[in-house]
C-alpha cells in the first residue's frame, strides 16, 4: 500500500473517537451480533428500568474493572450505578462526595485533578459545587513523562481527606502512565495521609489489548484496603459513543456502608436523570455475561488496540530514520489513544498552517489520525517542522 497522498492534504489528529486505517468510524462485529439478538428477543420490552440501572450491567462492568477474584465483590462490598457514559459517573460520584464526603455539603474538600487533564475534570467537579479544584503535578514537559517527584510532592502537601481524580490508564491527554512500582508509592502516600480515591477509567483494554494489564492500578489499590469510587465508560472499548454507557463503580468500607451509599445514589439519580437508558447497558451486558461474546469482544478490543501500538511504533521509527531532533521514546512509552507528541505551540502552529495536519495546541494528536496512508508525510511533517521551527 503506498503512503504517498495525492491532491489536497487535511489530516485531523483531533478526534477524540477511534478510527480504522481508513479514517472511518468503526461498529465493532460482536456489538453488530448482540444487536441482532436483541432485536430478536421477544422478552424485552422498553419499560423503566430500575433507578441505579440494569443489574447485569452494572455487576459485570464492575467485576471487569475490579477482576472475577475481588475479595472486595467477595465480600458484598461493591456497587454499582448505571451512569450517562463515563462524564455521568463522574457527575454522580461528585455529586454524592459534595453532599457526604467529610462533612455535609462540603464544598471546601480540595479536588485535585492531574496537570493537564481531561478539560471535563475540571467542570464536573467545579459544577457540582466543590470550590477548590486544583492541579497536582503530572506531566515534565522537558523529559516527555511523568513527574514523579511533583505528583508525589503534592500527595504529600496537600490537606488531608483530599479527592483525588486518577486515571487507570491511558492518561488523557498525556497518554503517559505510572508504573507498577510508582503506583505502588502513590497508593502509599494516600493511604497514610487519608486521601480519596477516584479513579476515571474510559480505556479499560483499548489502552494495552489486556484488560487486566489495564486495570492493574485499580485492583492494587482495592487490594490495599481504598474505600473508593471508579467511574467507567464504554463509549471507547465497545465503540457505543452515542449510547452514554457509563458506570460508578463504588467500593466501600463493608455492606453496611454500601447499602447506605446506594440509598443516596438513589436519590440523586432521581433527580438528575430519573432512569438510566437500557440499549447500551443491553449490548455491554449480554456481551460480558456470554462467554462468547466476552471473548469475541477482547478481541476485537485488542484489534483496536493494536492498530494504535502499531501506529506508535512505526511513526518512532520513520521519524528515528529521517534523523529528526530530539528523542523520540515517548511515542512509544506513551499507551492509548492519545499522544503529547513533545511539539510546542509555535510548532503546532508550523504543522497547521503549512502542513495542514490539524493537532492540539498542547501538541496533542489522537493516534487514530495516523494510518498507513498518511504516516510517512505525517513523520517527513514534523521532521520538516523540528528542523524549521524552534
Amino acid at each position: 500500500m503506498s503512503n504517498k497522498l495525492t491532491g489536497p492534504v487535511r489530516i485531523t489528529a483531533t478526534t477524540q473517537a477511534y478510527r480504522t486505517d481508513e479514517g472511518k468510524p468503526w461498529v465493532l462485529p460482536v456489538v453488530k451480533k448482540v444487536e441482532k439478538i436483541i432485536v430478536h428477543d421477544d422478552r424485552l420490552n422498553h419499560e423503566y428500568l430500575p433507578i441505579l440501572g440494569l443489574p447485569e450491567f452494572r455487576s459485570s462492568a464492575s467485576k471487569i474493572a475490579l477482576g472475577d477474584d475481588s475479595s472486595a465483590i467477595q465480600e458484598n462490598r461493591v456497587g454499582a450505578v448505571q451512569c450517562l457514559g463515563g462524564t455521568g459517573a463522574l457527575k454522580m460520584g461528585a455529586e454524592f462526595l459534595r453532599r457526604f464526603y467529610n462533612g455535609n455539603n462540603n464544598t471546601k474538600t480540595p479536588v485535585y485533578v492531574s496537570a493537564p487533564t481531561w478539560e471535563n475534570h475540571n467542570a464536573v467537579f467545579a459544577n457540582a459545587g466543590f470550590e477548590d479544584v486544583r492541579p497536582y503535578k503530572y506531566w515534565d514537559a522537558e523529559n516527555r513523562g511523568l513527574d514523579l517527584a511533583g505528583f508525589l510532592g503534592d500527595l504529600e502537601t496537600c490537606p488531608e481527606h483530599s479527592i483525588f481524580v486518577l486515571h487507570a490508564c491511558a492518561h488523557n491527554p498525556t497518554g503517559t502512565d505510572p508504573t507498577h512500582e510508582q503506583w505502588k508509592m502513590i497508593a502509599e502516600i494516600m493511604m497514610r495521609r487519608k486521601l480519596f480515591v477516584f479513579f476515571d477509567s474510559a480505556y479499560q483494554g483499548f489502552a494495552s489489548g489486556s484488560l487486566d494489564k489495564d486495570a492493574w492500578a485499580i485492583r492494587y489499590f482495592v487490594s490495599m484496603g481504598f474505600e473508593m469510587f471508579c467511574a467507567q465508560s464504554f463509549s471507547k472499548n465497545f465503540g457505543l459513543y452515542n449510547e452514554r454507557v457509563g458506570n460508578l463503580t463504588i467500593v466501600a468500607r463493608n455492606a453496611d456502608n454500601l447499602k447506605r451509599v446506594l440509598s443516596q445514589m438513589e436519590k440523586i439519580v432521581r433527580t438528575t436523570w430519573s432512569n438510566p437508558p437500557s440499549q447500551g447497558a443491553r449490548i455491554v451486558a449480554i456481551t460480558l455475561n456470554t462467554p462468547e461474546l466476552f471473548a469475541e469482544w477482547k478481541d476485537n478490543v485488542k484489534t483496536m488496540a493494536d492498530r494504535v501500538l502499531l501506529m506508535r511504533a512505526q511513526l518512532k521509527a520513520k521519524l528515528q530514520a529521517l534523523g529528526t531532533p530530539g528523542t523520540w521514546d515517548h511515542i512509544t512509552e506513551q499507551i492509548g489513544m492519545f499522544s503529547f507528541t513533545g511539539l510546542n505551540p509555535k510548532q503546532v502552529e508550523y504543522m497547521v498552517k503549512e502542513k495542514h495536519i490539524y493537532l492540539m495546541a498542547s501538541g496533542r494528536i489522537n493516534m487514530c489520525g495516523v494510518t498507513t496512508r498518511n504516516i510517512n508525510y505525517i513523520a517527513e511533517s514534523i521532521h520538516e517542522t523540528v528542523t524549521r521551527v524552534q
